[in-house]
C-alpha cells in the first residue's frame, strides 16, 4: 500500500496505521482457525474450543471457589463447587420469570430480579418465589480446565 501523504517524513497516515491494524487482526485470526490436531491447551482456551471437540472452554478448577462458584453470563451457565473437587453446572436463567442469576456467595446463588435463592450442590429452590430449581447444564472436567459439554 502507498501513502498519498504530501509530507513523506511525517510517517504512515492514519489509512495505512488502520490498514495495517486490520491484517495483522485478519492474520491472528486465520492463524487460530487454521490450528491443526496438534493445538495446544494454551491454544484452545484463548479460542474457546477444545483441540477434540471436547466443548468450550469456561475455567481453571483453582477459578470456582470452594462453597461458592461463578457466573459464566455469555454461555448461560453458573458452575459451582460445593464441596473440595466435586463440580456442577446449572443454567444460569432463573426459572422463575428468565432473569440470569446475578451472584453466587455462602453456598447460593441467587438471582437479583425477585430473591430467589439456589443451592451451589444441586440447584435446588432454596428460597422463592422460584418453585422449581435451575436446570442442570453439562460440563467436564479434565486436569486443572472445565469445559462445557
Amino acid at each position: 500500500m502507498s501513502s498519498a501523504s504530501s509530507h513523506p517524513a511525517a510517517g504512515p497516515d492514519r489509512r495505512t496505521v488502520v490498514a495495517a491494524v486490520g491484517a495483522a487482526g485478519l492474520a491472528a485470526a486465520l492463524t487460530a482457525c487454521g490450528a491443526g490436531d496438534d493445538a495446544s491447551d494454551t491454544e484452545a482456551a484463548t479460542t474457546g474450543a477444545a483441540p477434540d471437540g471436547g466443548g468450550t472452554a469456561l475455567a481453571r478448577t483453582a477459578d470456582i471457589p470452594e462453597g461458592g462458584g461463578r457466573i459464566f453470563k455469555d454461555q448461560g451457565v453458573v458452575v459451582t463447587q460445593p464441596m473440595a473437587g466435586t463440580y456442577k453446572a446449572f443454567s444460569a436463567e432463573c426459572p422463575h420469570q428468565g432473569c440470569a442469576v446475578g451472584s453466587v456467595a455462602r453456598g447460593l446463588i441467587v438471582c437479583p430480579c425477585h430473591g430467589s435463592e439456589f443451592s451451589v450442590a444441586d440447584g435446588s429452590v432454596k428460597k422463592g418465589p422460584a418453585t422449581k430449581g435451575l436446570a442442570p447444564a453439562r460440563i467436564t472436567v479434565s486436569g486443572d480446565g472445565i469445559r462445557l459439554a
